[in-house]
């Protein structure tokens, strides 16, 4: 039993370390690749639209969005896992293609979030739902113009409530595993939403508040389990 154990433990051990290994390779080959073409069209077509409007755009931009730079990656860890977090970073579509995926996935195989199961689960789904998706995505894009003008004004109305829907089918696969838990997010979701505050501190608050409750209530169980 004590050899299986072992054996497991290395062997996802070494799984975590070539994951380590190749996601931020292909990373950091992504991040270099991204910034050649900007680099190329300011200093070798002398496109430089000057450093002054660059920083005060990443100044704006990174006022209402920098917060969620640090929030997702640790918001989306936990059902990811080591590898579906660098393959879901490195593809896009996070919470609209890859955590769906990977939460139905999850669910169908009976794999808990967090587990080595569950990791293995993930990176599974997401990887077939990001070649599914690229083997669209490029037919789409190239005959999207076409379609889109074509597409009729009732359909495209339905388009903003698209990721809504996502997000909220995602939420009800969860809330029905614990519903106290699930009751008390949506609690907390509408009653932050009331208040005015910037919009990338409403998620943060949403979240926050909703992992400090569940824990007290937690940590209430098991004194109420010890007592008794």
């Amino acid at each position: 039993m004590k050899d299986e154990v072992d054996t497991k433990t290395f062997t996802m051990a070494t799984f975590h370390e070539k994951s380590h290994f190749w996601g931020r390779l292909t990373i950091w080959s992504v991040i270099v690749l991204t910034v050649l073409l900007p680099a190329y069209l300011s200093f070798g077509l002398g496109y430089h639209p000057g450093w002054q409007i660059i920083l005060s755009g990443l100044a704006a931009y990174a006022g209402v969005i920098a917060v969620v730079w640090a929030l997702e990656p640790i918001m989306y860890f936990p059902m990811l896992g080591v590898s579906g977090t660098y393959i879901s970073f490195l593809t896009g579509n996070i919470s609209n293609m890859c955590l769906p995926s990977a939460a139905a996935a999850q669910s169908a195989v009976g794999a808990e979030p967090g587990t080595a199961k569950g990791e293995i689960t993930a990176t599974l789904s997401i990887s077939a739902a990001s070649l599914v998706n690229k083997l669209l995505l490029i037919p789409i894009i190239i005959g999207g113009a076409i379609i889109v003008a074509n597409m009729p004004p009732q359909i495209e109305a339905v388009f903003p409530l698209v990721l809504p829907a996502i997000f909220g089918a995602v939420f009800a696969q969860f809330a029905m595993k614990k519903p106290i838990y699930g009751a008390i997010a949506l609690i907390i979701g509408i009653c932050v939403n009331l208040i005015a505050l910037p919009i990338y501190l409403k998620s943060l608050t949403c979240i926050v508040l909703t992992v400090l409750i569940c824990i007290q209530l937690e940590r209430m169980k098991e004194k109420k389990l010890s007592k008794s």
